[in-house]
């Protein structure tokens, strides 16, 4: 039986040569900087094809203080264990003197250059406490579908993504830093994750069949598990106009995922009449504008055309805008897709998200032919709530009632003195009389005699005399006349 400082748990059968894998030559270091140089390519040959990509953040590096169950690296001298049940590929990048380690079943070590493991005996540095061994964290947390989990080439300065398509949808190139271990769960298996490509470990899969044998490889087993299935297909999005994201059907799991730290529940939003647009998974405060589009609607020249002539002004400032193509509405019965444009305020000031909707709203108006928009239409939350908290509103009811309880102690007293408090008894109503008075609100007869309101529509000036198009703006929200 071994009883060393390197054995692995009781119950594993293989030994340490079997479980890891270990790099020493210095060939590594060039192979990063040629992965390196493939990735930049990568990324350059994306932005010429208009490829939207996705890369995954976190990582399951041996020298990540965030991978310890104590937020820190493994002391000098300290003990190390994995846990027994899980398999995990770790990339260590520095030298560590450790006192024992405990290996789990499966799993890979991968050494880089200079990188490598010494014994030594218990150490005493202060920070290691009652000397608890610095236990990895369980390898398997990291979801597919958890959308903190992505970075997209997309976020910039005022743009975010609605939280469905943080996730990698079926025209995005996925790509796995060659530079980091990592480990995916492909989720709960209810329907297949599909993208266009995905990079891991130096190679791109754009075919089923090359990523279905790695993924019964070894090295596709240690990073991605689960019973869900994933799928590549070369798939481009050639409509300028965008393409919609197809992650309707995995958004219950995006939203879990997203939602587990807060207990599967959202926040509550700060303002009245909260919004959720398509591909969110909780309320905003802010205002959703849809456009139907025609074919020569652009998606990217429009999201441009927001951040460089709306965005930049003062009066915007603070603003987050996303954009992108959905499943229509089922208020629109002529299109398949229409575009939102999310408009989110991230500061304390409000009303900014619907004055620029009324604006956009506007700029379609006049320009609405030359940028493929046919109609318009606004949502937009109602005003915040600056105290929503259960000792705010006590104190709020407290003041009313001692408000209250003031006026009716002092309003005696001022009557009296201004000659206007009196006393009478009530005499009783004659017999057969009604007991309510009459509200003309609520006369049948008189109501059948108004006249019905008529619907208002706002026709742009430029576009008056057109017979090709007419623009639907609400005039509540677009600050021009409305024809008769």
């Amino acid at each position: 039986m071994c009883n060393g400082p390197w054995c692995p748990h009781p119950t594993c059968l293989v030994t340490w040569v079997q479980w890891g894998k270990v790099s020493w030559s210095g060939a590594r270091s060039r192979g990063e900087m040629g992965a390196l140089g493939r990735v930049l390519l990568w990324l350059q040959l994306c932005a010429l094809t208009h490829a939207a990509s996705k890369l995954w953040v976190p990582n399951t590096d041996f020298d990540v203080a965030a991978n310890w169950s104590q937020n820190r690296t493994p002391c000098a001298g300290g003990a190390v264990e994995f846990p027994a049940d899980k398999m995990v590929s770790v990339l260590v990048r520095e030298g560590h003197a450790v006192s024992d380690m405990l290996l789990p079943l499966d799993g890979e070590l991968v050494l880089a250059s200079g990188a490598g493991f010494g014994v030594s005996d218990v150490g005493s540095h202060p920070d290691c406490g009652a000397g608890d061994p610095a236990v990895f964290r369980d390898s398997d947390r990291f979801s597919w579908h958890d959308p903190h989990l992505w970075h997209s080439e997309d976020e910039a300065p005022g743009l975010f993504l609605v939280d469905a398509e943080r996730v990698p949808c079926r025209h995005d190139d996925v790509f796995f830093p060659p530079s980091a271990s990592f480990r995916v769960g492909l989720g709960p298996g209810a329907g297949p994750v599909r993208v266009r490509s995905i990079s891991a470990l130096g190679r791109t899969f754009t075919r089923d069949e090359d990523l279905a044998a790695f993924l019964a490889s070894r090295a596709g087993r240690l990073r991605f598990h689960g019973p869900g299935a994933l799928s590549v297909g070369p798939e481009d999005c050639a409509d300028p106009s965008g393409c919609v994201c197809g992650n309707a059907e995995a958004q219950p799991w995006i939203c879990a995922d997203l939602l587990q730290s807060l207990g599967g529940r959202c926040p509550q939003a700060a303002c009245h009449g909260a919004l959720r647009p398509q591909g969110q998974c909780c309320d905003l405060c802010g205002a959703v504008v849809l456009l139907t589009h025609g074919p020569a609607f652009d998606l990217e020249r429009y999201r441009a055309r927001i951040l460089d002539t709306f965005l930049g002004l003062p009066q915007y400032q603070g603003l987050q805008v996303a954009v992108s193509k959905v499943p229509r509405s089922p208020l629109l019965r002529d299109a398949d897709t229409e575009i939102q444009v999310v408009l989110v305020e991230t500061g304390p000031e409000t009303g900014g998200a619907g004055q620029l909707a009324r604006a956009l709203l506007t700029d379609v108006a006049k320009h609405g032919e030359a940028l493929g928009v046919l109609e318009a239409t606004m949502r937009e939350s109602g005003a915040h709530v600056w105290d929503s908290s259960a000792a705010g509103l006590a104190g709020g009811v407290a003041a009313a009632l001692l408000l209250a309880l003031l006026v009716l102690l002092l309003a005696p007293s001022l009557l009296r003195r201004a000659g206007r408090l009196r006393w009478r008894r009530q005499e009783a109503a004659p017999a057969g009389a009604p007991l309510g008075f009459h509200n003309p609100v609520f006369d049948m007869k008189a109501s059948e005699e108004l006249p019905l309101p008529r619907p208002l529509s706002l026709v742009p000036k430029a576009a008056a005399d057109s017979t090709s198009h007419s623009y639907f703006v609400n005039p509540l929200f677009a600050g021009a006349e409305a024809e008769a």
